[in-house]
C-alpha cells in the first residue's frame, strides 16, 4: 500500500445549536394580571470550536447557526464559531479556554471521553435535536467516470451488506480505547491508481497512525473499494482546509470524506465547493458538542 504525507491547513466536520424556552408567573397575582408568556431569555455567547468546513467561513457558519435556532422560534445561545485545522488543535483550543464547547461527531465524541474522562456532552435541553451529516467522497466535476465508479461501488456495498459490517466492526463496536487496527490496502500491478485525501486526525472515522500508517474506518473502507474496482489507492494525509485545493490542483483524486447536512435548515453545500461533485453517501453521524466538565 503507497502512503503519502502532505503539508496541513483546514479542515472541517461541523456545527450545534441550543433550544430553551423561559416562562415564568405573576406571584400571587391574580390570573387575569400574569403576562400571556416571557419572551425567551437573552442568547448568551458561546464560543464554538468546529473542524472548518470547505464552502462556509467562520461568520457565515454563525448566521447559519443563529438562523437555525431562530427556526425553532426561541434562541439562548450565540454561538461563535471558530475554526480549526485538526480535532488535536481544536481539544488544545478548548483545553486552553479559547472555546468554550467544541463540535464533533458522536463516534468521535464517544472516542474521545472513553479516552479523557475530563470531557463531558452537552446535553439536555441546551442542544439542537436531530442534528446530522451524510458522509460522501468528493471528487473533481469533470471526473463522471470516477465518481460513477464510487457511487456503483457504495450500492454493491449497501446492497450485501459489507458496509453495514464495516460500520459495526470498526465504527460501532471497536474498541475505544484502543487505536484503531492497521488495514492493508490491496494492490494491483499494473492498475490504474487513485489517489485518495484523508485527514487522519478524526478517530475511529479517518485516521492514521502515529507510523504514518492509515488505520481503521477509512482503511477498511477503501480497502473494500480497491478490491472490488481493482484499482490501486494511494493514500494522502492532508489536513481539511487543504482537502479542496488539493483536490482541484490534482494532488489528490478523491477527498474520503465531505458531509451534507440532513437538517433542512442547514445548506446542504457547506462542504462542496464550485467545481465539486459528491457520491452517494457512505456514513452517517449525530452531531454533538463536548465541553470540559465543570
Amino acid at each position: 500500500m503507497k502512503f503519502k504525507k502532505v503539508a496541513k491547513v483546514v479542515l472541517s466536520c461541523l456545527m450545534a445549536g441550543a433550544l430553551f424556552t423561559g416562562c415564568g408567573g405573576g406571584g400571587d397575582k391574580p390570573a387575569a394580571e400574569k403576562p400571556a408568556a416571557e419572551k425567551p431569555a437573552a442568547a448568551a455567547d458561546v464560543k464554538l470550536g468546529m473542524i472548518a468546513h470547505l464552502n462556509v467561513t467562520e461568520n457565515k457558519m454563525e448566521e447559519i447557526l443563529q438562523a437555525v435556532q431562530e427556526d425553532s422560534g426561541v434562541k439562548i445561545t450565540h454561538y461563535i464559531p471558530t475554526y480549526y485545522d485538526s480535532l488535536k488543535l481544536m481539544q488544545m483550543g478548548i483545553e486552553s479556554g479559547s472555546v468554550n464547547q467544541i463540535s464533533v461527531y458522536k463516534s468521535v465524541g464517544d472516542y474521545i471521553i472513553a479516552n479523557n474522562d475530563k470531557y463531558e456532552v452537552v446535553g439536555g435541553d441546551l442542544t439542537l435535536r436531530n442534528l446530522s451529516d451524510n458522509f460522501c467522497f468528493a471528487v473533481r466535476k469533470e471526473d463522471t467516470a470516477l465518481k460513477a465508479d464510487l457511487d456503483k461501488t457504495i450500492k454493491a456495498m449497501k446492497d450485501d451488506g459489507s458496509l453495514e459490517k464495516i460500520v459495526s466492526e470498526y465504527i460501532e463496536k471497536i474498541d475505544k480505547k484502543q487505536t484503531p487496527p492497521k488495514i492493508e490496502i490491496p494492490m494491483t500491478d499494473g492498475a490504474q491508481t487513485i489517489k485518495v485525501g484523508v485527514t487522519g486526525d478524526l478517530p475511529p472515522l479517518d485516521y492514521v497512525s502515529e507510523d504514518g500508517s492509515p488505520a481503521g474506518f477509512n482503511t477498511a473502507i477503501l480497502a473494500e473499494i480497491a478490491k472490488r474496482s481493482g484499482k490501486n489507492i494511494e493514500v494522502v494525509d492532508i489536513d481539511s482546509g487543504a482537502r479542496a485545493a488539493a483536490l482541484s490542483s490534482g494532488q489528490i483524486d478523491v477527498i474520503f470524506w465531505v458531509v451534507v447536512p440532513t437538517l433542512n435548515k442547514m445548506p446542504s453545500d457547506i462542504d462542496k465547493p464550485e467545481g465539486v461533485e459528491l457520491s452517494e453517501p457512505y456514513f452517517k453521524d449525530d452531531v454533538e458538542h463536548l465541553q470540559i466538565k465543570k
